[in-house]
């Protein structure tokens, strides 16, 4: 059975493999379908952005697909910049642009706790959604960017119980304690339902 990850990151794919490994199946990469459109994520929850990328993906080219969706609540900010993270500072903007706006914003804030959350769905091209997983990492940002292994937010936010910004951490740990690690490694028995109930029904 073939099954979509909907992400156009090779490194992303890459990092979702390793997780998923012990799945039956094959997984492929929508980067190597040109006929697959650019998805607009444009709702207001993570659920519904990653829900729209995965069922309108699996249509298109008639697989089933995974999707997720991430997001960066802060709850000094009323959970600002949230399902935005990726375009707090606007259209276009850079990772410092957000990481710069973000601090600012933090300049007369006491509470500075934080938590990444990222969906996991999987969507059939017929039966629609199937089921979905969360994931979750919370920690607090800190005033200066420390370390370079990461992007987005990671050199300003210290994940929970550790003292190194997540920038500031391998990939080892990273993968243990990310977000999406934990999102996927929850997916991982839907997915296997899923592919039992479907090979029984071929």
């Amino acid at each position: 059975m073939k099954i979509v990850i909907a992400t156009r990151n090779k490194n992303k794919f890459t990092e979702l493999i390793e997780i998923l490994k012990d799945i039956d199946c094959q997984f492929v990469f929508a980067g190597d379908y040109p006929e697959l459109p650019e998805i607009e994520e444009d709702a207001d929850t993570l659920l519904d952005n990653a829900s729209k990328k995965a069922l309108e993906t699996a249509k298109i080219l008639n697989l089933p697909t995974i999707a997720d969706d991430t997001g960066f609540f802060v709850r000094g900010l009323n959970d600002e910049p949230g399902v935005k993270a990726a375009r707090y500072a606007g259209e276009n903007c850079s990772y410092d642009d957000n990481v710069n706006k973000l601090l600012n914003e933090l300049n007369a804030c006491d509470d500075r706790y934080a938590v990444f959350k990222t969906i996991a769905i999987l969507a059939h091209p017929d039966k629609g959604i199937i089921d979905y997983a969360i994931g979750e990492m919370s920690g607090n940002i800190i005033e200066t960017k420390r370390g370079s292994n990461g992007f987005g937010y990671d050199p300003v936010f210290i994940p929970t119980g550790y003292d190194k910004t997540y920038a500031e951490m391998n990939e080892q740990v990273k993968n243990k304690i990310s977000h999406r690690a934990k999102a996927f490694e929850l997916l991982k028995p839907i997915l296997t339902k899923f592919i039992e109930e479907e090979n029984q029904n071929d």
